[in-house]
């Protein structure tokens, strides 16, 4: 076992969102920004940004890993930038209001097709259909949720023929 492989998770977390220079077996150097560090196995994710091209994610596997070089730190743009690489594209950021207009739409659309619905939560942000569904913000298909498969099933095709007819 190598020094890098008998650090701690919270030592590895140290180098996430920063730039470093990986010197691994056989003479190999990687270059890149960490998003992760895989604590079982003591691998490293890099993530580069070539210009005009997509991310490029690159794995060095921790046993290989010799050295480990802190080249620069993160800014807020890059940190935000790193933190977004997996998320979903469609997942885009929504004002209140539009959320709040979304939601009331769902809602009344739901009303007018006789499926029952109220508001949840604290601040009535989440949909509850017919007490066995909820709908999360941005509702969506993908933000319904049930214990009932069928119903699941049928209310999540419903709103995907909805949100299909708004466009």
């Amino acid at each position: 076992m190598n020094d890098w492989q008998k650090k701690s998770p919270l030592d590895w977390e140290t180098y996430v969102n920063k730039k470093v220079k990986v010197a691994a077996a056989e003479k190999n150097e990687y270059e890149g920004w960490v998003l992760t560090v895989d604590p079982i196995s003591a691998n490293v994710v890099l993530a580069n940004f070539p210009e005009n091209e997509k991310v490029s994610i690159l794995v060095v596997l921790g046993h290989a890993v010799q050295e480990v070089d802190v080249l620069q730190e993160a800014d807020d743009e890059m940190k935000a930038q790193l933190s977004c690489i997996f998320a979903p594209e469609e997942n885009k950021a929504y004002s209140p209001e539009e959320l709040d207009k979304r939601k009331n739409d769902l809602k009344n659309w739901l009303e007018t097709n006789h499926i029952p619905v109220t508001e949840q939560g604290e601040s009535g942000g989440t949909l509850c259909v017919a007490g066995v569904l909820t709908i999360d913000p941005p509702y969506g298909p993908e933000e319904c949720s049930s214990s009932n498969e069928i119903i699941l099933s049928r209310v999540q095709g419903l709103i995907q023929g909805y949100l299909e007819k708004r466009q």
